[in-house]
C-alpha cells in the first residue's frame, strides 16, 4: 500500500477514530451563494402568488402602506421589508408576490450562512474540501426543505424567516470569532480589540432583532456559552459591556419608529402605540414591556408588553407540559414527509417510518457532531435545545388544534390554528444534523467500499434520502397557484353594498379584506369591523374617524392615513352597486371619553328580559342574566348610530347577529348577511322559520343579487377542485362556500325553481367535499 493511500485511509477513518481536524481555510463564500439561490429558486418556484390565510394578509398591507401590525408592533420587519417592496418596484411584479419573496429571500440568506457553518463543522469531519462542500450542500437541502421552514418561506405569512436569516448569520459570526481567536490565542493587542469588536456587533444584531421577533434573541444563551467555552475571559472586559449597552439600546431604538408612524394614523395602526414624547418613548423601550419606568409610554409599553393579549406567566401553564411537547413532536413529524398520512392529526401510518428515520438520522449527526467538535457541538446543541423545549416551556401555549379532538377534548382548551411555525428554526437545525448523519454514512459506505476517492462517487446513493422532504412534502408546502385567501376578501367584499359597514370574526375574514383594500384597492368603502378589536378604546376611535365625513378633505391625498371616509370605486364593484350617495355622519357618535368609558367597562348583565336594543322598527329582547360585553355595546351602538345612513352587514364567519338576537331580521347576501327593516324584508324570498329555521340561511334572501354574485362576481380560481385543503384551521372556509350555494339552492326551492336549485346544490357540493379532503 502506498503512504499516499495510507493517508486517505488515516482521513476516513471509522468513527471510533476522529479525524485530524482540516483546520480554517477561506470559506467558500461563492458556493455558499450558489446553494443560496438554489434554494430560493425552489421558493420562488412554490410561491404564493398573492395573499395567504392568517397573519399573511396583515404582514402584507403594514408593509406596504408602512402601518402598524399586531403588538409588539415588529418595526424591523416593516421596515426591511417595505424597503424591500419598493427595491422591486420596478419590475412590475405584485405587490404580494415582492414581499412573498422577501420571506424567500431571507430563508435562502439562512441556506447561505447554514452552507458556512456545516462546511466548517465537517473540517472537523474530513480535510478533504469535496466531502466538506458535499455535505453542506445536503445539509442545507434537507433544512431548506423541511415542511414548517420550506412553507414559511414561499408567502410571507409571518416574521420568523427574519429571525431564522438572524439566527445563522449570528452564529456564522459566532464561528468566524472562534476561529480568529484561536488562530491568535495568546496574541495581545489588535487583534483582541477586533475579537470583542465582533462581539459588539453580535450584541447590537441581538437588540435589533429584537425589532422584528423575540425569537433570535433565544440565540442568546447559546452565544453566551460558545464564548465562554472559547475564550471566558473576554466577558470579563468591562469595555464589552460598557459598548454593548450603547449598541444594545442603539438596536432597540427601531422601535421609535411605532411612535412615530402610529402618531400620523396609518389605516392599519393595532395598540396605537403613539407617544406625546420621544422621551417618553425612550423610557417605554428602555423597559420594553417588562420594567414600567416613571413616565414611560403607557400606549407603546403596552403593545411592547402584549398586553392586549393578557398571557398568563409560564408558571401557570394553559396545557400540561407533557401534552406542549407532545404537540411539539407533532409538527417534528410533519417536516420530512408531510403528504403522507394526509391529515393535521398525530404521528400517520406512513409518515412515522419516515419520521423515524430522519430522527435517527439527525440523532447520528449530532453524535458525531459531539464526537468530532464538541465546542460547536454545545453552541448547536443548546441552540436547538432553546428553540424546541426551551420555547416551548416559555410560550406555553394551550393544547394544539389537533390535539385536542386526538385526546377528546373541548375545542375551546386548544390554540385557533396550528403554531408550528414558532419552531421552523429547531427543525431547520435537525435538517442539518440529518445532513451531517448522511455525511458521515457516506463517508463509512466509501471505507467500506475499500476506501479512496473513486468511492465516494458510487457511496453517493446514500444522499438519495436528502431528497425525501422535497419530494413528500411538496404537495402540502407549495404555495403555488393558492388564491383562496384573496378570493375570499373579493368575495366578502363584493357581498356588501356601496358604504356598508362589515362585522368580521378574526384573522381569516378581516387581515385578507384589510390586504384586498390596501394593496389592490379593492372596495375601500367598507368599513371593515373586527369584534374582537372593539373591546379596546384605540379601536372604535380609529373607526370614527374612518368614517367621518369629508368635508373638503380628500382621503386619497395620502391612502396609507386615515383621513375621512373613503369613497365608493365603482370600477372596483359589481354594476348593480352603482349609484350610492356617501354616508352624512360617522359610524361612532361618541367622544374619546365615551369610547374609553364603555371600552373600560366591564360586561353588563342583562337584569331582564324586556327590550334591549331598538332601531329601525326592529327590537331585540336579550335573555334575563346574558352578558354584553363592551365590544357588543359597540356594536349596538354603531348599528343606532349609522344603520339608515349606511348598510349594516355581519360577515358569515360571525356569530354575533345571533348572539345580540337579530337573526331574525337578516337577509343572507353572498358570504354575508344584512341587517334589514320589516320593511325591506317585504321584497325578499322569506327562508324557513321556527323549529326548521337555519342560521347559515338567514331569515331572507335577494334571489336576485345572490344569483349575481355567485354566477357573475365571485372569484374562485379553480377553488374547488384543489386535491386537498392543507390546514385544518381554516376548513370553515369551503364550508362557508358550501353555504353560500346551499341557501341559495334553498330560496331557489321555496320560490319554485327547482332546476336552479338543483345546479345551486350541485356547486355548494363541491366545496362539501372540499373541506373534507
Amino acid at each position: 500500500m502506498t503512504q499516499a493511500t495510507k493517508t486517505e485511509r488515516v482521513r476516513t477513518a471509522a468513527p471510533e477514530t476522529p479525524a485530524v481536524e482540516a483546520g480554517p481555510q477561506r470559506p467558500p463564500y461563492l458556493l455558499a451563494l450558489v446553494a443560496a439561490l438554489a434554494v430560493f429558486a425552489l421558493y420562488a418556484f412554490t410561491l404564493a402568488p398573492t395573499t395567504a390565510f392568517w397573519d399573511t394578509s396583515e404582514y402584507i398591507a403594514t408593509s406596504h402602506i408602512l402601518g402598524i401590525p399586531h403588538p409588539p408592533g415588529n418595526p424591523l420587519f416593516v421596515l426591511l421589508s417595505r424597503a424591500w417592496d419598493i427595491l422591486l418596484t420596478p419590475t412590475g411584479l405584485p405587490t404580494a408576490v415582492r414581499i412573498n419573496l422577501f420571506s424567500a429571500l431571507m430563508s435562502a440568506g439562512t441556506t447561505f450562512f447554514w452552507y458556512l457553518l456545516v462546511h466548517r463543522i465537517l473540517g472537523f469531519f474530513d480535510s478533504r474540501e469535496t466531502v466538506r462542500r458535499v455535505g453542506a450542500a445536503v445539509s442545507v437541502l434537507v433544512a431548506a426543505t423541511a415542511y414548517t421552514v420550506w412553507n414559511q418561506s414561499n408567502v410571507n405569512e409571518k416574521v420568523y424567516t427574519v429571525s431564522m436569516f438572524t439566527i445563522a448569520a449570528m452564529s456564522w459570526l459566532a464561528f468566524l470569532w472562534r476561529d480568529h481567536v484561536e488562530e491568535h490565542r495568546g496574541v495581545r493587542g489588535p487583534s483582541r480589540f477586533h475579537d470583542d469588536n465582533v462581539l459588539v456587533l453580535l450584541v447590537f444584531m441581538l437588540a435589533l432583532s429584537v425589532g422584528n421577533h423575540l425569537m433570535a434573541f433565544l440565540a442568546a444563551p447559546a452565544l453566551v456559552l460558545f464564548i465562554f467555552v472559547i475564550r471566558p475571559r473576554a466577558l470579563a472586559n468591562w469595555r464589552l459591556y460598557a459598548f454593548a449597552a450603547v449598541f444594545g439600546f442603539l438596536g432597540l431604538s427601531v422601535h421609535f419608529f411605532l411612535s412615530i408612524r402610529a402618531g400620523l394614523h396609518p389605516i392599519i395602526n393595532e395598540a396605537n402605540p403613539s407617544c406625546p414624547s420621544m422621551g417618553s418613548a425612550f423610557l417605554a423601550i428602555l423597559g420594553f414591556g417588562n420594567i414600567k419606568f416613571p413616565g414611560a409610554c403607557e400606549n407603546l409599553y403596552a403593545a411592547l408588553a402584549r398586553e392586549q393579549y393578557a398571557k398568563p406567566s409560564i408558571v401557570f401553564r394553559q396545557a400540561p407540559f407533557w401534552a406542549q411537547m407532545a404537540n411539539y413532536f407533532q409538527y417534528f413529524d410533519w417536516q420530512w414527509a408531510r403528504s403522507l398520512s394526509g391529515t393535521n392529526g398525530y404521528l400517520g401510518g406512513g409518515r412515522i417510518s419516515i419520521t423515524l428515520l430522519f430522527t435517527a438520522l439527525g440523532g447520528y449527526g449530532a453524535f458525531h457532531h459531539f464526537k468530532r467538535d464538541r465546542k460547536s457541538f454545545l453552541y448547536m446543541g443548546l441552540l436547538f435545545f432553546t428553540l424546541s423545549v426551551g420555547l416551548t416551556i416559555y410560550m406555553n401555549f394551550k393544547y394544539g388544534f389537533a390535539q385536542v379532538q386526538h385526546l377528546g377534548l373541548s375545542a375551546e382548551l386548544s390554540e385557533v390554528r396550528e403554531r408550528d411555525y414558532f419552531f421552523l428554526v429547531s427543525f431547520s437545525l435537525w435538517g442539518l444534523w440529518v445532513g451531517i448523519g448522511l455525511t458521515q454514512l457516506w463517508l463509512e459506505l466509501a471505507e467500506a467500499m475499500g476506501g479512496g476517492n473513486r468511492k465516494l462517487v458510487p457511496a453517493a446513493a446514500i444522499f438519495a434520502l436528502a431528497f425525501v422532504p422535497m419530494a413528500l412534502n411538496w404537495s402540502y408546502a407549495s404555495r403555488r397557484g393558492d388564491y383562496a385567501a384573496r378570493d375570499l376578501a373579493y368575495n366578502l367584499l363584493q357581498s356588501v353594498e356601496p358604504y356598508g359597514v362589515l362585522f368580521t370574526n378574526g384573522d381569516n375574514d378581516t387581515f385578507p379584506l384589510w390586504y384586498a383594500q390596501e394593496v389592490e384597492g379593492v372596495r375601500r368603502d367598507v368599513t371593515v369591523i373586527v369584534l374582537s378589536y372593539l373591546n379596546t378604546d384605540w379601536y372604535p376611535k380609529q373607526l370614527r374617524d374612518l368614517t367621518s365625513p369629508c368635508n373638503g378633505r380628500n382621503p386619497a391625498s395620502d391612502p396609507t392615513r386615515i383621513i375621512c371616509q373613503r369613497a365608493y370605486d365603482p370600477a372596483t364593484s359589481p354594476r348593480f352597486y352603482n349609484g350610492t350617495r356617501a354616508p352624512t355622519r360617522p359610524i361612532l357618535a361618541l367622544s374619546d371619553a365615551q369610547i374609553l368609558g364603555t371600552a373600560q367597562t366591564p360586561a353588563i348583565q342583562v337584569a331582564d328580559t324586556s327590550t334591549y336594543f331598538r332601531a329601525r322598527n326592529i327590537e331585540v329582547k336579550l335573555p334575563q342574566g346574558a352578558y354584553v360585553e363592551p365590544k357588543e355595546r359597540f356594536v349596538l351602538e354603531i348599528i343606532r348610530n349609522a344603520w339608515g345612513d349606511r348598510p349594516i352587514f355581519f360577515a358569515s364567519t360571525t356569530n354575533e347577529q345571533y348572539d345580540l338576537g337579530l337573526a331574525p331580521y337578516v337577509a343572507r347576501q353572498g358570504l354575508a348577511f344584512k341587517l334589514v327593516t320589516p320593511e325591506e324584508s317585504r321584497a325578499l324570498q322569506p327562508m324557513p322559520t321556527g323549529r326548521d329555521f337555519n342560521p347559515v340561511l338567514g331569515a331572507y334572501y335577494d334571489i336576485r343579487q345572490g344569483q349575481q354574485l355567485l354566477d357573475n362576481v365571485f372569484q374562485f380560481h379553480g377553488l374547488a377542485d384543489k386535491p386537498h385543503w392543507a390546514d385544518d384551521a381554516t376548513r370553515n372556509i369551503p364550508t362557508h362556500y358550501f353555504y353560500a350555494y346551499e341557501a341559495l339552492a334553498s330560496a331557489q326551492d321555496l320560490s319554485g325553481n327547482r332546476a336552479a336549485a338543483q345546479k345551486y346544490d350541485t356547486e355548494g357540493r363541491k366545496f362539501e367535499a372540499l373541506a373534507r379532503r
